[in-house]
């Protein structure tokens, strides 16, 4: 299928071929017939891409904030490599999406196939939206007005914010396609509706929706305030403009009146000025989206709704409340549609996306009824050894980490499988794999391939580990290798020794782990403190959510049990963990292990330190030595006279993991890690949380 998309680093606008996207639980699959171009959005997405990388630090001062703290931990180049590799990926476009239903998840009812529906989809042949951002159009909305839903949704949650009364006197500053919505719902709402913009089309249009509108480059917005309310000004202003300035926000808190109210939609700068709303008492607000629901990873991808009782306007209800509303003709947006295209002659209407002229344009589609889910990027498909190797996931871990390591390698790539379509071709392109597809069926299905790494989310390794190995291909996992004791089994029940399985516990293979196992030896009894400084993470985020991410204790300290377990060379006997939290979370966490061989060891996985302390620790005290690993970039031994600090820059161990897996799977060497350890790790995170739930001690069985 096609999908225009942005490139951020070239600022090329492409569209490209790529496989159509899977269908997801609680997601229904659409074939496109209409979108809209939300000109002042993608425009400024379009016009930033292509302004040079000085530009576009200073227009992201948090961002180069955060840069300067990673190149603080983790080293100038491994933080430069992250930032162009990250703008080097190409960014979909558009979000006003009308299609009709082809597929649907299992767990969905309230869609049937051939259903007509507005979604938040891209530009792209096919989409596959989460249920609770997809709406059923009516009968009497054609694609082309209901294509207006998403932008309309984002002026009606601006208008719900204000909650204006009938007879309010209401200002939109910006009458581009969501302020001339906003103008319209006000109307509708019973307020008295003042426009004002600097384009003298914009407002002739306006006009002809019968709303008053102003030129500003004529008329100031403070001399049209003092007839309002008996000369106290409006009581609500929409900023619906976006400037490079504070100029807006300032002359909107002259013009409301006293304790009025000010909603941002658009982008402006927001230095205030003090005095105004001092005196005034003024209430300012930025509007999100398209309402409560948006950007909350539960409401959107897990499909859990909040009570209407509660929560009455939520993102999808304010898409229906537009679509009765074009239904009912309370809005017109017609009149907004300042150019149409067809979907294959996009790139023409993008490259004079900066005309000031364009308020809406229509695309439309007459591609495939059908998706495909696999494209050919690449006829390179002559393997160099044994090995032919599959990806699945197609996630920030493969491009940045995993595929930049097995690449050194020289291992064949026939497949690289996700779900999104865009980011399986774009890895295939950079890395020379066969095919980019979004359906890991082809790879079950495949018999050259012998390899398969498994990089999606926590919740699904097991499930893919256990169909691969019973399909008698060898599988590297990345961690954590399962969250619960019922996924372990399910691998359990398919391993064989015919196989070989790998988990990603790369640390046992970073330079300096390797250095410091060899000052430990063998059979020496040890004890280890180790302290990560893992730092705090956003409420939402989904490694949090124990069904999908498992949390962070067994979803990132694993990391440490198993390296623990690499120095002391034994398997771990007893677990003690105790938490004194920061949230609601498992975040710091102290977690005293006991070996089989005596050795004893102790994590602390901390969240409330500092992002400027380096942010992994090792202190191993064995044999009259002491070795401290300080974040794989340098490490110290006292009583030990004769070593050298080899590295210069920080290694967690991913290259060296990856050439070992590909040496044992070409050569027919045993996995470096037995599966009896890469249960016994697994099944030791599991002890840790039942030892804080508990308060005992748990012995690993």
């Amino acid at each position: 299928m096609k999908q225009l998309i942005q490139h951020l680093q070239s600022g090329k606008t492409i569209l490209e071929d790529v496989p159509s996207p899977a269908l997801k639980p609680g997601h229904v699959l659409i074939r496109t017939t209409t979108s809209l171009v939300s000109t002042g959005t993608e425009k400024m997405l379009v016009e930033f891409s292509k302004a040079n990388l000085i530009t576009k630090a200073r227009q992201n001062p948090d961002r180069v904030a955060q840069v300067l703290d990673k190149i603080k931990t983790d080293g100038l180049l491994p933080t430069l490599d992250a930032v162009f590799r990250r703008l080097d990926e190409p960014l979909p476009l558009g979000y006003c999406n009308v299609g009709e239903v082809v597929a649907i998840a299992d767990d969905i009812k309230e869609f049937k196939i051939g259903d007509r529906v507005a979604s938040n989809g891209t530009h792209a042949e096919f989409v596959c939206v989460p249920k609770n951002l997809v709406a059923l159009i009516p009968e009497n909305v054609s694609d082309e007005e209901a294509a207006f839903t998403v932008v309309g949704s984002i002026a009606l949650e601006a208008i719900r914010l204000a909650k204006p009364q009938i007879g309010d006197t209401v200002a939109v500053i910006g009458l581009g396609l969501i302020g001339l919505i906003t103008c319209q719902l006000l109307k509708a709402s019973g307020c008295h509706v003042v426009a004002f913009d600097i384009a003298p089309e914009k407002i002739q249009i306006a006009k002809s929706l019968q709303i008053e509108a102003y030129n500003t480059n004529t008329t100031s917005i403070e001399s049209i305030s003092e007839s309002q309310n008996n000369g106290l000004g409006f009581d609500v202003i929409f900023i619906a403009a976006s400037a490079k300035n504070d100029n807006l926000i300032n002359i909107a808190a002259r013009a409301t009146k006293k304790r009025g109210h000010i909603i941002l939609i658009g982008v402006i700068d927001l230095h205030l000025e003090r005095s105004e709303f001092y005196k005034k008492e003024i209430l300012f607000q930025v509007s999100c989206s398209y309402g409560p629901g948006r950007y909350d990873e539960q409401y959107e991808q897990q499909g859990i709704d909040y009570p209407e009782a509660y929560v009455k306007w939520t993102a999808k209800r304010n898409f229906e409340t537009v679509l009765k509303a074009l239904a009912t003709k309370q809005i017109a947006v017609t009149p907004l549609i300042t150019q149409k295209t067809a979907f294959e002659n996009v790139i023409t209407l993008y490259d004079k996306i900066s005309d000031a002229h364009t308020i809406a344009a229509i695309i439309t589609y007459s591609g495939s009824n059908h998706p495909t889910q696999r494209i050919t990027v690449t006829q390179n498909i002559k393997s160099k050894g044994k090995t032919i190797a599959a990806i699945i996931g197609a996630g920030n871990f493969s491009k940045i980490t995993l595929l930049p390591a097995l690449s050194k390698t020289g291992v064949y790539i026939k497949y690289i499988s996700g779900n999104d379509g865009l980011d399986v071709t774009d890895i295939a392109k950079k890395h020379n794999i066969h095919q980019a597809i979004t359906d890991n069926q082809i790879i079950l299905n495949d018999p050259d391939v012998n390899f398969v790494i498994i990089a999606t989310r926590h919740d699904t390794h097991a499930e893919l580990t256990a169909q691969f190995l019973a399909a008698g291909k060898h599988v590297f996992v990345e961690k954590p290798l399962a969250l619960n004791l019922e996924q372990l089994e399910q691998i359990t029940a398919h391993y064989t020794t015919e196989t070989a399985l790998f988990a990603g516990f790369n640390r046992r293979h970073a330079p300096l782990a390797v250095k410091a196992k060899s000052l430990v030896g063998d059979n020496m009894l040890a004890n280890i403190i180790i302290t990560i400084n893992a730092g705090k993470l956003p409420d939402d985020h989904w490694l949090y959510n124990k069904k999908t991410g498992g949390g962070r204790l067994i979803g990132e300290a694993c990391h440490f049990f198993d390296l623990m377990s690499y120095f002391t060379g034994s398997l771990i006997n007893t677990v003690y963990a105790t938490d004194a939290p920061v949230s609601n979370h498992l975040e710091n966490t102290i977690i005293h292990l006991t070996y089989k061989n005596g050795s004893h060891g102790t994590i602390n996985y901390l969240a409330n330190g500092s992002k400027q302390y380096p942010k992994e620790k090792i202190e191993i005290f064995v044999g009259n030595k002491v070795i401290v690993i300080d974040n794989f970039k340098s490490l110290k031994t006292f009583g030990v006279t004769t070593f050298k600090n080899p590295l210069h820059s920080q290694d967690k161990g991913h290259d060296a993991q990856f050439a070992a897996v590909i040496d044992i799977l070409e050569n027919g060497k045993s996995p470096y890690t037995s599966f009896e350890s890469l249960k016994n790790t697994t099944l030791a995170t599991f002890a840790a949380e039942e030892s804080i739930a508990t308060k005992k001690v748990i012995e690993i069985d």
